[in-house]
């Protein structure tokens, strides 16, 4: 089993910049891909961004060129840097992994979840 916990959600203003962190313990070796999701209310969860151990990443278009995914494999952490930040980017974010590759935008296909941290941006 593997375990995640997000850390580093928070209200910021717009404009602002946020870093999130998500720690795996567990059996992290086989952890192929790493990503986060989002959630706001009253809407489905999306995929925003992941990485593979390989060193590819993915991500959502309204967070290309915003928004940063890291690993630190020494650590078992991923970091998710977060600049520009606009009010629509308010949600509850969760960490993810996943054993297998391909499909990195598909939340079905993760196998690990953590327990989710908010983000909250003020216009």
């Amino acid at each position: 089993q593997v375990q995640l916990v997000e850390s580093g959600g928070g209200l910021v203003q717009a404009g602002g910049s946020l870093r999130l962190s998500c720690s795996a313990s567990g059996r992290t070796a086989r952890l192929y891909a790493m990503g986060w999701f989002r959630q706001a209310p009253g809407k489905e969860r999306e995929f925003v961004t992941a990485a593979t151990s390989g060193g590819s990443t993915f991500y959502v278009d309204s967070a290309k060129g915003r928004f940063t995914i890291s690993r630190d494999d020494a650590k078992n952490t991923v970091y998710l840097q977060m600049n520009s930040l606009r009010p629509e980017d308010t949600a509850v974010y969760y960490c993810a992994a996943k054993s297998s590759g391909y499909y990195y935008t598909t939340a079905g296909l993760y196998n690990y979840w953590g327990q989710g941290t908010q983000v909250t941006v003020s216009s």
